[in-house]
């Protein structure tokens, strides 16, 4: 038995079946490696997944009967000058109910800087039910020279944690916050006082 010339058509058909096959899985994988962080990210903003908390549109319109700490945690990345802390360190809160609690930033800086804060919860499965209506991490915040603010953030604990298994061994869940120097300052704003 022969080899197949390299001039037989249809040895070049399925040559060219293979390339295009092969470009097109290539060109797939690239484009699921770029839209992978995206996705991720929006999986996590649904769902809670890894300690990331719910945006409300609205307050809770039922009352839980679990009371819980909540802790608040602030961090400052090496690169931006600024103080960040909570006004108090936690609170009480039962489940359904409306807080509104400030973080106060200085910027220790003789020039304008602008910083953008990452958030999280622990434990991680509070993510679901921990639910932002309002927050200064929402988007980037800018500061003068040597500027202080007082940040809020509105936020409830969707009474559905109290039928979680894992959730109803907690008493307590701690909101976390690292602002970081903003690389790209075109969208910086005040944080809104809260309504």
């Amino acid at each position: 038995m022969s080899a197949p010339r390299q001039d037989d058509p249809q040895l070049q058909r399925r040559n060219g079946r293979v390339a295009v096959i092969v470009v097109g899985v290539v060109a797939g994988m690239v484009g699921l490696s770029y839209a992978s962080v995206p996705l991720y990210e929006m999986f996590c903003r649904m769902t809670g997944y890894g300690g990331v908390p719910q945006i409300a549109s609205q307050q809770s319109q039922t009352r839980g009967d679990k009371v819980m700490t909540v802790r608040f945690d602030a961090n400052v990345a090496s690169d931006l000058p600024w103080t960040f802390e909570p006004e108090v360190p936690s609170i009480k809160l039962r489940t359904g109910e409306t807080a509104t609690v400030f973080y106060r930033v200085k910027n220790k800086s003789s020039h304008e800087t602008i910083g953008l804060a990452a958030y999280n919860v622990a434990p991680e499965r509070s993510g679901m039910f921990f639910n932002k209506i309002s927050c200064f991490c929402f988007s980037e915040q800018k500061l003068g020279p040597g500027e202080t603010m007082d940040m809020p953030v509105v936020f409830f604990l969707d009474p559905a944690l109290e039928k979680d298994e894992i959730m109803k061994q907690q008493d307590q869940v701690t909101l976390s916050y690292t602002f970081y120097a903003s690389k790209t300052p075109v969208t910086a704003s005040r944080a809104k006082p809260a309504l």
